[in-house]
């Protein structure tokens, strides 16, 4: 089993792995981008009003939840697709803690059936798809979150600085064609950009990743694209934006906002105790103002040492100022994940929380009491 040891803007590595298909950039678009599985339409809604997120009977609402690793990973080099249970009981027990929203972190090689990952394609696709319905037939709404992708045939095995042009527009179109009548979901259009340019954000640029060595330029898709390519299928999906370092950075993400003929923009942000913008003097002179005009989704928050201080005031904070926040990650120490070294949530998956996890789990439980 890989060591996860969850730091900013860190995900596992398969250094060691050298396989590349050259025929994969021989796939028509065409291919790419039909998926065998389409989502039927939820009793779920949820769209963007103004500076809020809107359920089916047009009530405001934040999404509380968890982010649930896996997805992004286990289909590179194994016959798996989740970390853990993905059935009926193991969302129950999710459930249990009285969030609303689960963030699932994908893969694109693995979603696209590309670059020789070993679980691919429509059989990726078809238990993403069984995994949403699942989720949302307890009445949570999904973040579907491209998380690792690659350019060209190098597979998607880490955490690169921006979607690539080469897969990353694809896997959108495949993915709005996918849950187009679901209204139930919302896209998180790439994980944590680590890029140092604004303009590179939204138009794409030229960048490289240092890999095994050596430095690999690449084009990259920038948001814009990404945009694009989802209302391209004629999706009107809310669509997340995280900023730079990592998604921690929002100071200039209303001047580069992309445009949107839909409306449905959300700012993505990311906060870890160790990371950029990790104070309330941060929070209240970037996110604030940005959510007085658009939705935040804090997509990931944490801490680690497996203690719940920065959580603790994090989440009243955001409670004062209507921002959503999803905690990272119900995985379970049992499989290898370590809340001393990284946020995990909990011990097992009956649910037991980790004393990190504590915190969320309580102040979840408040909420939901104080809103009776």
């Amino acid at each position: 089993m890989q060591v996860r040891v969850r730091r900013h803007g860190e995900r596992p590595r398969w250094t060691a792995w050298t396989m590349r298909l050259v025929t994969a950039m021989a796939l028509s678009l065409s291919v790419i981008v039909l998926s065998s599985s389409t989502v039927s339409a939820s009793a779920l809604s949820i769209t963007v009003r103004g500076n809020h997120l809107v359920n089916q009977d047009g009530q405001t609402i934040r999404l509380l939840g968890v982010d649930r690793s896996g997805a992004e990973y286990k289909c590179v080099t194994s016959n798996k697709i989740f970390d853990g249970p993905s059935n009926a009981a193991s969302v129950k027990t999710m459930v249990s803690w009285h969030i609303n929203a689960v963030r699932v972190p994908l893969n694109e090689d693995c979603w696209l059936g590309i670059n020789g990952v070993v679980t691919g394609g429509a059989e990726y696709r078809d238990q993403i798809v069984r995994y949403v319905r699942t989720l949302e037939s307890f009445g949570l709404y999904v973040i579907l979150d491209l998380h690792w992708s690659a350019p060209g045939t190098h597979i998607a095995a880490t955490q690169w600085p921006m979607a690539d042009a080469d897969h990353s527009p694809a896997f959108w179109k495949s993915m709005a064609v996918t849950f187009k009548s679901d209204h139930a979901v919302i896209f998180d259009l790439f994980n944590e950009p680590y890029i140092k340019s604004w303009p590179c954000w939204r138009n794409g640029c030229q960048t490289s990743y240092g890999l095994n060595g050596s430095n690999v330029y690449y084009q990259t898709a920038g948001m814009q694209q990404l945009v694009n390519a989802v209302r391209s299928t004629g999706a009107t999906t809310p669509l997340m934006l995280g900023g730079l370092a990592f998604s921690s950075d929002e100071t200039s993400w209303r001047q580069f906002e992309p445009r949107d003929p839909d409306h449905q923009l959300v700012v993505s942000f990311h906060t870890y105790s160790w990371g950029n913008c990790n104070n309330v003097s941060c929070w209240s002179a970037t996110i604030a103002p940005l959510a007085k005009s658009f939705p935040v989704v804090t997509g990931e928050f944490g801490e680690d040492g497996c203690t719940d201080t920065y959580d603790l005031t994090f989440m009243p904070w955001a409670d004062q100022h209507g921002v959503s926040y999803v905690g990272w990650t119900w995985d379970a120490t049992d499989e290898g994940w370590d809340c001393s070294s990284g946020p995990a949530l909990i011990e097992d998956y009956d649910g037991t929380p980790t004393a990190y996890g504590v915190a969320l789990k309580d102040h979840l439980a408040q909420l939901a009491k104080s809103s009776k």
